[in-house]
């Protein structure tokens, strides 16, 4: 692509839409020159282009080597028809909704070449033409206040640099008056969009003129990093970190921003502690998080202090009850778990694959439910409850399905006022549980009822804030059962085999051999370069894994990758795996992801209202472009999505290690490469492999899987609840 960089000024007409992305506004068009009636190809972001309309275009040429010459346009501006005739020729192209070809000639006879001004300036006039009511005139002048808006929106987000696909997201938060709320008080945006807000308020005030009290921004700033250590999964920040990394990334000087820290702290939006070595810096916490830290340690406390009744059962009659109901002769140190974990409060069970985790579940709950006591079965995701109620044959659920959630109070149902109705709770997967999470459950567990988690601390911790199980082990405040024994049935599993020895630094042992059924669970094809690896997925997912393991291509194979970005990150792998398991037509795209039905797609954050949850996969069903609405069937249920609320979804054929957690899939295929370096960690490819039932493949480099294997070293989380718990 050849550049010419020179800004160009033209004026004329567009005269044929090539392509329209609806969602971005990405526009591909034929523009008729005004002065010389030349045809040009122009592209750019023009929300909501229309034939005939006359644009005066700021842009610059480029020549493309297979299209030649074209214009990118970087800014536009309307120009309004001012006679009669092209007046009566912008309505007729029905940009603004209920205006036909007969009701344009209406509004026309009546007020001539001022009809345009009529519209956006004096609305109500509009009832003085026939056949225009109160409701019809109110709809004619919302069509052309929102279209305008819209535009000017778009407008200013091209000026200061920011995509236009966010355009539809602020649009809907602010509505038709979002560029005036955007000029006089940018620092919004840091509290209504998390994570891009800032980046979105610093671009206006810095590329608009817009004057802003220096305190806000650093204010804003510090919220802003804040809430960025919390997506990394941290529950707090320490205050020399914050004034280093306000320094380096956004010029502020160490004294401003610890100033901005106070005030936050004085009006209540962050929390400053003292850490518990003094010699530490402080450390700030976003209030949430604080209220939420604090109160589990207060809880579990409370929980804890409650005598816990010796059950009237003996240890044989445990044991004759699981033989009798459940067909299972538990082993020594089964019943041992079994009889003691009755007298806690609060208990975990942990261990890796194949230590009989699940087997203790279906017992206690067996046990629990003789001694006549009312259990609920929870899990952090959907997939694990289901999970956890195909093993148990008792009914589960999510938790945040268990706790309820009311969307007009925008807070969950169940609470200490109205606590969950139990005398024993379960809850499997619980190193998926995070910090915020585990806040609301303790608040809805009755104090006299007993509370169960079962989990493995070596997979990787929660995707949001916190470590939850592992500080609560940490702590050693509650009795914790760790299960060390592979059971025989297990130890046949090369997967769990394999596991363990991931888990304690071993090589596993691999199986080099052609993929066949019947020989093995477990392979590691070597490939040394992206594109290698790259090829041998789409060749495994296609044909020999569905074909030879009798699986199905889409739902029962899943690809999981350490990193988003490069040739085998998820970006790139759902593109190549899309193209070549679901070629079809009919998509819609959104920031160069094009969804099309049949997709495999995965849902990317907690929607209580739709009750879908971060980490769902479903199959797109049917997308409806008249509408603007697509569809997704996630398990029987079909979930309708808004164009503008497709950011909430993925692509699924490879997805992120951190997003399969609580999940199980039939195949597993893990490309390994020393690209993905700074996320080699032994964890993490326990974690994936440990996803796998039936199948788990790794695709490529030796000298990657050592690296994963020495690195036992995973990023400590900013957390002081197992502080909080001992000193209690």
């Amino acid at each position: 692509m050849i550049k010419n960089h020179n800004k160009t000024t033209l004026k004329g007409s567009l005269e044929y839409i090539t392509y329209y992305n609806q969602e971005n506004h990405y526009t591909i068009a034929k523009f008729r020159l005004q002065k010389t009636h030349n045809r040009i190809m122009v592209r750019g972001f023009m929300p909501d282009p229309n034939l005939g309309e006359t644009l005066k275009l700021i842009g610059t040429w480029e020549t493309h080597p297979k299209y030649g010459e074209q214009f990118k346009i970087e800014s536009f501006e309307v120009i309004l028809p001012a006679t009669m005739e092209g007046i009566r020729k912008y309505l007729e192209s029905g940009f603004v909704k209920g205006v036909g070809p007969k009701m344009a000639a209406r509004l026309i006879n009546h007020f001539e070449d001022r009809t345009l001004e009529i519209i956006e300036k004096e609305p109500a006039r509009l009832l003085e033409v026939t056949g225009i009511g109160k409701a019809k005139a109110l709809s004619i002048s919302s069509a052309w206040t929102e279209h305008q808006a819209m535009r000017n929106l778009i407008m200013l987000l091209q000026e200061v640099g920011i995509k236009t696909s966010y355009s539809a997201k602020i649009f809907k938060e602010y509505g038709p008056n979002a560029v005036n709320i955007l000029l006089e008080d940018p620092y919004r945006l840091v509290n209504d969009f998390p994570r891009i807000g800032f980046y979105m308020a610093d671009a206006i005030i810095q590329k608009s003129g817009v004057s802003v009290n220096e305190s806000e921004r650093v204010k804003a700033c510090v919220m802003h990093l804040l809430q960025q250590y919390s997506d990394e999964g941290h529950v707090f920040i320490y205050e020399n970190q914050m004034v280093d990394r306000c320094k380096k990334y956004f010029q502020i000087d160490p004294n401003t921003t610890r100033g901005a820290i106070e005030e936050l702290a004085e009006a209540g939006a962050v929390k400053i502690e003292q850490d518990t070595h003094m010699s530490l810096p402080r450390v700030i916490y976003l209030k949430p998080l604080h209220e939420a830290e604090t109160g589990i340690a207060n809880r579990i406390n409370a929980i804890l202090s409650v005598r816990v009744p010796v059950p009237d059962i003996d240890p044989e009659q445990m044991t004759q009850e699981v033989l009798k109901k459940l067909a299972i002769k538990l082993s020594d140190g089964q019943i041992k778990v079994l009889e003691e974990i009755l007298s806690h409060r609060v208990a975990i069970i942990t261990g890796g694959p194949g230590t009989g985790k699940t087997t203790l579940i279906r017992s206690i709950h067996t046990i629990l439910e003789l001694l006549g006591k009312k259990i609920l079965l929870g899990a952090p995701t959907g997939r694990a409850a289901r999970h956890l109620a195909e093993v148990t044959r008792r009914k589960a659920a999510t938790i945040h399905k268990l706790l309820g959630y009311n969307l007009t109070q925008g807070r969950f149902v169940k609470n200490q006022d109205d606590p969950l109705d139990l005398d024993a709770l379960i809850i499997d997967e619980s190193s998926m549980v995070d910090t915020f999470l585990m806040f609301h459950l303790l608040n809805a567990v009755p104090v006299q009822s007993v509370l169960i988690l079962v989990g493995d601390t070596f997979q990787l911790p929660s995707v949001g804030p916190g470590n939850v199980l592992s500080d609560l082990i940490e702590s050693k405040r509650i009795k914790t059962f760790e299960l060390k024994k592979i059971f025989r049935q297990s130890q046949e599993s090369t997967i769990v085999a394999n596991a363990h020895r991931v888990r304690r630094g071993e090589q596993p042992d691999i199986n080099r051999l052609d993929i066949s059924p019947g020989r093995s669970e477990f392979y590691f094809i070597e490939k040394n370069r992206p594109a290698e690896v790259v090829e041998t997925i789409v060749e495994l997912c296609i044909e020999k894994v569905p074909y030879r393991f009798d699986l199905d291509r889409i739902d029962e194979i899943q690809v999981l990758t350490p990193m988003h970005r490069g040739d085998v990150g998820t970006h790139n792998l759902n593109q190549v795996l899309q193209n070549v398991l679901n070629p079809q037509t009919g998509a819609t795209e959104l920031d160069g992801t094009r969804f099309r039905p049949r997709d495999k797609v995965m849902h990317l954050k907690n929607n209580y209202q739709k009750e879908v949850f971060n980490g769902e996969i479903g199959r797109i069903t049917a997308i409806d472009n008249a509408d603007r609405r697509l569809s997704v069937n996630y398990d029987d249920r079909t979930v309708n999505y808004d164009f503008s609320e497709l950011d909430e979804l993925t692509l699924a054929y490879a997805i992120s290690v951190h997003k399969s957690q609580g999940s199980e899939y039939p195949a597993v295929i893990i490309p390994i490469m020393t690209q993905h370096f700074a996320l080699l960690q032994r964890n993490l490819l326990y974690t994936a492999m440990t996803r796998g039932k039936k199948l788990v493949i790794l695709v490529g480099m030796k000298k990657a899987l050592d690296i994963a294997l020495k690195n036992d070293t995973p990023r400590r989380r900013n957390s002081r609840l197992a502080a909080r718990l001992i000193n209690k």
